[in-house]
């Protein structure tokens, strides 16, 4: 897998996040899976206009498995995101004129045993980014938009404290899944931190005489131990 540094580390692109069998099933379930008014996980947020999948159904419960799997199988994404919780991934679709306007992300996802941290938000890129127009993932970084719109079997996660939105769709229909994650490094610059210093290490750390690497390691996991809320 390959994996793409947005503007700031906190963000973080992740290509090929999915095989070609997974990604035609998961289309299957689009096409054949019962899909409910989104606003039912927010009814609160007036600007919420998409799709989800029925949660009560077996086509749920199998969609959110196997995208579950990708993602923890994933080395980028344990890699950034420290993950200690993951809650189950959730088809999304936008049709024509469907939209999400701007909005953070719930602080906590009531889940069991205990309620979820949502510290990373995900998203999941499912439909070819060519067969459909507008629908782009806004983030708003300060006074600086980012706008993306992944490749098919593609993820970008970013910090569940920004203000983000997804842009109305003209043409087509966008096909996402989305999720939260609790990371075992609440604070993101912390957690920006600790992972740009096992980047390095791994791209260096063979480079460094012995005395020095271990010094590094012990860096790295003081700090991992000492940041760490899990």
């Amino acid at each position: 897998m390959q994996k793409k540094p947005l503007e700031a580390a906190i963000f973080i692109e992740i290509e090929n996040l999915l095989t070609d069998q997974e990604l035609a099933r998961l289309d299957q379930i689009f096409a054949t899976g019962k899909f409910a008014d989104g606003r039912l996980s927010n009814p609160h947020n007036q600007t919420k206009y998409n799709l989800q999948i029925d949660t009560t159904t077996d086509f749920y419960r199998e969609s959110s498995n196997l995208l579950g799997q990708c993602l923890l199988r994933s080395e980028e994404v344990r890699n950034f995101a420290f993950v200690n919780r993951l809650a189950p991934p959730l088809m999304v679709r936008y049709r024509p004129d469907m939209k999400y306007g701007k909005h953070p992300d719930n602080a906590f996802l009531p889940m069991q045993p205990t309620a979820l941290r949502s510290d990373i938000s995900c998203t999941i890129f499912i439909a070819d980014p060519s067969t459909y127009d507008g629908g782009e993932l806004t983030i708003h970084l300060g006074s600086k938009p980012i706008s993306i719109k992944g490749k098919r079997g593609s993820a970008v996660l970013y910090p569940s404290t920004t203000i983000h939105e997804v842009q109305p769709v003209t043409r087509g229909e966008r096909l996402v899944a989305i999720t939260f994650m609790e990371s075992q490094i609440c604070d993101e610059k912390k957690r920006d931190l600790l992972y740009t210093l096992n980047e390095v290490a791994a791209l260096e750390g063979l480079k460094m005489e012995w005395d020095n690497r271990v010094r590094l390691e012990h860096v790295r996991q003081s700090l991992h131990r000492m940041w760490s809320t899990s």
